[in-house]
């Protein structure tokens, strides 16, 4: 099998590692990619992701057998519709399928008409609106950007006047709304469930830490961590929430006449009433997406093939190592409001394979000089793996302490909590 990977991410970068050590799979292409994807994959071109015809030009011009596209605003433009309008196999929603992630009010919409457990929710478009609804819900103030943020459009506050800011900053675009949630106490959990459009494969769960400061201070951001599995989780978990949430919301979009293919990425709460979904996502999560591909042993290629040509229903039950994994996001200077870029990365590549941990792509590039520098926000992930998840920390640390990025931050505190047994439920 060929496979085409589109994106630029530590997330395409995990993809790729994980297609490219399946066995079934003769070569990975990543558009454009990045310099890590480089070392195990042949990177192409892409001037623009959200093409879909450019994108169904290059899988047919290199002749893939499929095509995974990473991204959420690619699946949001339509990009998968057009590579399989192509005749290609597609890992990824159609445009009407992928407003489960545009669109935070059609999320909402598609949960109320399939009963899924979610927290309530008011859709405002003026700024009085927003102030009604979080009168009538009460702080913690939770104000979703109704469209695509990068994972940087939502603010939990107890400040009303920081929730004000955001909802206003995000009602002056173009068509813009805001979602105003009720907050949802408990751990989060991010489960991804495979899906073919009629069937639903759940992947182990993990947890995932969105704030930029260690004791979940600062800013959201788009992942500064995550670690898998969750010891402290309901053993019934997965179960409950495939049979809850999951299959519903499919066969609800099926019925719609728009089958969900690709993955879905079901973010909750686990609340003192249960499981409660924050919100989906239509693609995999980064840096989830690090550590669930770090403990998966059945094949990757022939997983996502299947979703994308509806034969989940065969697929054998999934394998996965007993060890725990951990990731670790180095940051440029200044993420995530304004981080700098073209600063040299060193030591990524000293990084042992014996030790445990590896060091996967985000932002960064080559400069002229062929030297490695960054390139993005989120510059680089290093993941570990171990037999305890006090190894997979370790291991995973002692890697991000061997890189050097001038003005880099990470946080310390990634799974502390969990080694420590110190995450309960309510």
């Amino acid at each position: 099998m060929k496979v085409l990977v589109i994106g630029t991410g530590a997330r395409e970068h995990a993809l790729v590692r994980g297609l490219a050590a399946d066995p079934s799979v003769e070569a990975v292409v990543a558009a454009p990619g990045n310099p890590g994807m480089d070392a195990v994959a042949l990177c192409v071109p892409l001037a623009d992701p959200t093409d879909g015809a450019a994108v169904a030009d290059l899988a047919t011009s290199l002749h893939v057998d499929l095509v995974v596209v990473g991204p959420e605003a690619p699946l949001v433009a339509g990009v998968a519709d057009a590579v399989r309008d192509a005749g290609i196999a597609c890992f990824g929603p159609s445009r009407e399928a992928a407003r489960l992630e545009g669109s935070k009010a059609f999320a909402k919409e598609v949960m109320a008409a399939a009963d899924v457990p979610t927290g309530l929710a008011h859709v405002c478009t003026t700024l009085d609106q927003v102030e009604d609804a979080m009168d009538g819900l009460g702080a913690p103030f939770v104000i979703k950007d109704d469209g695509l943020a990068a994972g940087k459009g939502v603010v939990v506050t107890d400040d009303a006047e920081a929730a004000l800011a955001h909802a206003r900053e995000c009602l002056a675009k173009e068509d813009g709304r805001v979602v105003v949630e009720e907050y949802l106490d408990g751990p989060e959990v991010s489960l991804f469930c495979i899906c073919d459009g009629r069937t639903v494969v759940p992947l182990a769960p993990a947890q995932d830490f969105k704030r930029v400061f260690d004791g979940d201070e600062g800013p959201n951001t788009g992942g500064m961590g995550a670690y898998s599995p969750l010891d402290w989780a309901p053993e019934d978990l997965t179960e409950v929430v495939v049979g809850r949430i999951a299959q519903p919301v499919v066969d609800e979009m099926a019925a719609r006449g728009t089958p969900f293919v690709g993955v879905l990425y079901v973010g909750l709460a686990l609340t003192s009433r249960g499981p409660r979904v924050i919100e989906f996502n239509a693609r995999f999560g980064d840096p989830e997406t690090q550590v669930v591909l770090a403990r998966l042993e059945s094949p990757l290629a022939g997983l996502l093939h299947a979703a994308a040509t509806g034969t989940l229903a065969d697929v054998a039950d999934l394998r996965w190592s007993r060890d725990h994994a951990l990731t670790v996001v180095v940051a440029a200077e200044g993420y995530p409001a304004n981080p700098r870029k073209g600063d040299p990365i060193v030591g990524a590549d000293t990084i042992e394979p014996d030790s445990g941990a590896w060091v996967l792509h985000a932002g960064t590039a080559l400069d002229d000089d062929g030297l490695l520098v960054s390139a993005g926000g989120r510059v680089l992930s290093v993941v570990a793996r171990g037999s305890s998840l006090k190894e997979a920390r370790q291991r995973a640390y002692a890697a991000v302490d061997a890189i050097e990025l001038e003005g880099s931050h990470h946080r310390t505190d990634i799974a502390l909590a969990a080694q420590r047994g110190e995450v309960h439920l309510r």
